[in-house]
């Protein structure tokens, strides 16, 4: 049985290292692209903020030094308890192209996050839209590159993968874990390619027309959903319409998360979700990570050997899958494998934990809102 599980992970892991060598060469870095300055259309930068006074006003002012001149600003406040909504009022008296929009109540049918984008949306002008987080800071070039990016290449909507910023080995050995994860399981290259229906979005980053906007039926469509930016991006493709994602390692960083403890807790709403609220997924998910990502590094010690040589062979095709994804998603060091086994096995007890506490609640709990699971289910 031990022998069977070991040959499976080599080719496995065999085909998700060719995959993604391939794949990558699709995803190009748009630190790269030069931009257009004759061409300027007008981007409006929709910022949904809850309870972000640390980090917001930093963040739009970065946005306030863009090389590109024509972009308006809508920071909505969804209904914070702390001074997110004075900050965003003081920001709008400095500059006139920020206009600030205050949320008191939430509808009943949404998550707030997706309500204050979508109330966004219906304040903005430009032909072009920026769905973006309060805590993401951004170089200059960003905007102007992103606009010539999808300009040339004739798209309807471009995601950025930024640089994550983390603190601390333990939660840098995480997030790169994340995003090792992220990138075999969503194989976010399939996203460049037109006629697969993988879609891909990021938070942090999404450049949309307004008239793909329009035709995915804004966030109305995905009102209720927690991934709302990966949902986005699956309505893209779902309707046949055009999309990239591109990295942007120096252009865009965000703290993800400010501890490892805290990652956890922010998995607790999307994770459940991404597993479509299905038990069965949830053991599938727990099971296939303990045996193609924690299984090799036992049985290294296994007195058979057959099961040395596997074990080597299969940890070897990670490393070098890990080294890849590292090069290409992060700017952290790929020596955090040494750390691959208890990372996985944390993201494991994440996807447990999540779960768990998502039925035991009734629902999530996000930034301070409860949703039920019979209405996100249902939604």
């Amino acid at each position: 049985m031990i022998t069977a599980l070991l040959v499976l992970n080599v080719i496995f892991w065999s085909i998700a290292l060719i995959e993604a060598v391939i794949g990558y060469r699709t995803i190009y870095r748009l630190e790269d692209m030069t931009a257009n300055s004759q061409y300027e259309p007008l981007v409006s930068v929709i910022i949904a903020a809850r309870n972000e006074e640390i980090a917001i006003k930093r963040s739009i002012q970065s946005q306030f030094q863009q090389h590109y001149k024509n972009i308006e600003w809508i920071a909505i406040n969804d209904r914070s308890t702390d001074t997110t909504g004075e900050i965003l009022d003081c920001l709008q008296r400095e500059n006139e192209n920020l206009k600030a929009v205050q949320i008191k109540e939430l509808p009943e049918g949404w998550l707030g996050k997706n309500y204050a984008l979508y109330q966004g949306y219906q304040h903005s002008n430009g032909d072009y839209l920026v769905f973006t987080d309060a805590d993401v800071m951004y170089h200059p070039d960003t905007i102007g590159k992103a606009v010539t990016f999808l300009d040339q290449q004739k798209i309807d909507h471009l995601t950025i993968s930024p640089n994550l910023d983390a603190t601390g080995f333990w939660l840098r050995a995480f997030v790169a874990f994340f995003l090792f994860g992220f990138s075999f399981f969503k194989r976010p290259w399939l996203a460049n390619v037109d006629s697969s229906k993988i879609g891909m979005g990021i938070g942090a980053f999404n450049l949309i027309t307004r008239d793909a906007y329009d035709k995915i039926g804004t966030h109305k469509a995905i009102a209720m959903r927690p991934d709302d930016d990966l949902q986005l991006g699956y309505k893209i493709k779902k309707l046949g319409l055009r999309q990239r994602i591109v990295t942007g390692i120096t252009l865009l960083k965000v703290k993800w998360y400010d501890s490892l403890k805290a990652a956890l807790i922010g998995l607790e709403k999307n994770t459940f979700a991404g597993l479509h609220y299905r038990l069965s997924m949830v053991f599938i998910a727990m099971a296939g990570t303990f045996l193609s990502h924690v299984l090799p590094f036992i049985t290294l010690f296994s007195a058979r050997k057959l099961h040395l040589f596997l074990s080597i062979i299969t940890i070897l095709l990670i490393f070098s899958l890990y080294i890849l994804v590292t090069r290409r998603m992060t700017s952290f060091s790929p020596f955090n494998f040494i750390a691959f086994p208890f990372t996985a096995l944390l993201f494991i007890y994440s996807i447990g934990r999540a779960s768990f506490l998502t039925f035991k609640r009734g629902g999530i709990v996000w930034r301070g809102t409860k949703y039920s699971l019979k209405e996100l289910r249902k939604r």
